[in-house]
């Protein structure tokens, strides 16, 4: 495994991190056997960065990370995250904190970042004490290094950035993401500050991983070096210096075992000139295909009336990259009626809390024009 300098926190870290926000499941629930599993592999290959939040899996994920990691805190970093948008007053912040100890089985947390900051929640937080709260924390040993994870525009990115002695952060980013949100500049302006910065979505909540279209497969095929798209979209973020460690959401052995080869060759600078203009040009044609720039995190969930938001997107972005209307037209004909998008009530409650800032309302109309009532 290959590591970086985490910032200004000093830290080695892997520069794969575990996500624990898609482990396996069974009815819905941790599947803790295979997850186990997978965490003790990626141990024993070096991995030793644990990425999990207060809502991950329901609310289960940092007790299952905290019982699965016991045994080697010492030895591994541990990050999770203040849930910025239930946090009414000063003491949520100590209480959540609190029970977060709990669950992780440990008396400090490594990175502990104030999870998906955008300009409301920003704004809400100063007004309730957090720049005191963080600063209590690490003065008490409670939490070692203090971060921030984000989604709102780059201007925002840029006044968070500024706000504080922030030692990392956390930024969407992948191929296609260079201008969305804090983007390349934002990733650069982070670094150039001194600190770390952590990749989420590297794959695009998945869509850069599978159902590669025909013709950007071809594209894929030109390459002199053969490699999956995963692997190139990997390879791209770990190119970068600036990026200090990609987190992935693995959800099987496989995910795993591929993802650790991959690291393993991929020091900064990993790409030849031309690999970079063929991610260019596969970045280009992906661009003219999507729809709905939704990465399925579910922060729109649950719909007051049931519309399952995320599997409408999915299906308009699939008929769209894959130019098949009729496949995707039957799955959605299959849902439950209150699942459709037909169904949505416009109320506009999954916009407040979309951190991709899609028009949803407008987006679930297109569903509907696109499939049908």
């Amino acid at each position: 495994m290959l590591y970086r300098e985490y910032g200004q926190t000093h830290e080695k870290v892997s520069i794969l991190g575990f996500g624990c926000m898609r482990f396996p499941t069974i009815d819905n629930k941790i599947d803790e056997e295979k997850s186990t599993e997978m965490i003790q592999y990626a141990l024993s290959k070096g991995v030793n960065y644990f990425d999990t939040a207060y809502t991950y899996h329901d609310g289960a994920s940092e007790s299952f990370v905290g019982k699965a990691l016991e045994h080697c805190r010492k030895n591994i970093f541990i990050a999770t995250k203040l849930p910025s948008w239930l946090i009414k007053n000063r003491d949520d912040m100590d209480k959540i904190l609190n029970e977060q100890l709990t669950r992780l089985r440990t008396d400090y947390i490594d990175f502990y970042l104030v999870h998906a900051l955008n300009k409301e929640y920003f704004s809400t937080l100063k007004d309730n004490g957090l720049f005191e709260f963080l600063d209590s924390i690490k003065k008490s040993g409670k939490v070692r290094h203090i971060g921030f994870s984000f989604h709102d525009s780059l201007d925002v990115f840029k006044e968070i950035v500024d706000s504080y002695n922030w030692e990392f952060c956390q930024i969407q980013y992948n191929y296609l993401d260079t201008d969305y949100q804090a983007g390349t500049e934002g990733l650069k302006y982070a670094a150039n500050k001194g600190l770390g910065v952590a990749i989420m979505e590297p794959l695009r909540g998945g869509k850069l991983a599978s159902n590669i279209p025909d013709d950007i497969q071809s594209l894929w095929n030109t390459a002199i070096n053969k490699r999956n798209p995963v692997e190139w979209a990997l390879k791209y973020l770990w190119n970068d210096s600036n990026v200090s460690v990609v987190l992935s959401g693995m959800s099987s052995f496989s995910n795993i075992k591929d993802n650790i080869r991959y690291a393993e060759s991929s020091e900064s600078n990993c790409l030849n000139e031309d690999e970079i203009v063929l991610i260019n040009k596969v970045t280009a044609a992906y661009k003219a295909k999507i729809k709905v720039n939704c990465t399925e995190c579910r922060y729109c969930m649950p719909c007051p009336v049931g519309v399952n938001i995320p599997r409408n997107f999915d299906l308009l972005n699939k008929a769209s990259l894959f130019q098949d209307i009729e496949s995707n037209k039957k799955s959605y004909n299959s849902m439950d009626e209150k699942n459709k998008a037909i169904s949505c009530i416009k109320c506009g409650k999954c916009e407040k809390l979309c951190p991709q800032n899609i028009k949803i309302r407008e987006k679930l109309e297109e569903v509907v024009g696109t499939f049908g009532r």
